[in-house]
């Protein structure tokens, strides 16, 4: 049987201070969705990245992919944001068996409305604090994290470079 390598105490304190942030963080992002803009911020988050896409379409599952849910979630939340006018789903031309989730034009006005209320809840609790030393190690260490959790980095674009 492997010895347990236990945490030293400045491990320690760093990992609870990562699991508080991981706690605390989704709160309150979807706090300021909720009462702004009546989206969870995955729900938003799908249309951030619908917005950026080429054409504003996606297929479902590379949508699924890029906000790093599973297909069956993202298809519930689709359902939601096409009951709201926000997305359209359609059959994808070049491949019968895919669906393409498109930003309608009111789903796009949506992200322009809600995008400076949500950039400023992430500037406050996220960015501002932090020095630009410490954002450059914060992009490093989330990096390195993701390389281990994503190894094919399907939720890291910059690994893909």
């Amino acid at each position: 049987m492997t010895e347990t390598r236990w945490l030293t105490n400045d491990q320690l304190d760093a990992w609870k201070k990562f699991v508080a942030v991981v706690e605390l963080l989704p709160g309150v992002l979807d706090s300021q969705l909720q009462r702004d803009a009546e989206l969870s911020h995955f729900e938003y988050f799908v249309l951030a990245m619908l917005s950026e896409a080429p054409g504003n379409v996606m297929r479902m599952t590379a949508l699924a992919s890029s906000t790093n849910a599973t297909l069956p979630r993202l298809s519930h939340v689709a359902s939601r944001l096409e009951k709201k006018g926000f997305i359209e789903r359609t059959p994808c031309l070049e491949d019968k068996r895919a669906t393409n989730a498109h930003l309608t034009e009111e789903g796009y006005a949506k992200v322009v409305a809600t995008a400076p209320g949500h950039v400023a809840t992430v500037r406050e609790n996220v960015i501002d604090p932090l020095s630009a030393e410490d954002i450059a190690d914060l992009d490093r260490i989330m990096s390195r994290i993701l390389d281990t959790l994503d190894p094919e980095h399907r939720f890291n674009p910059d690994a893909r470079a």
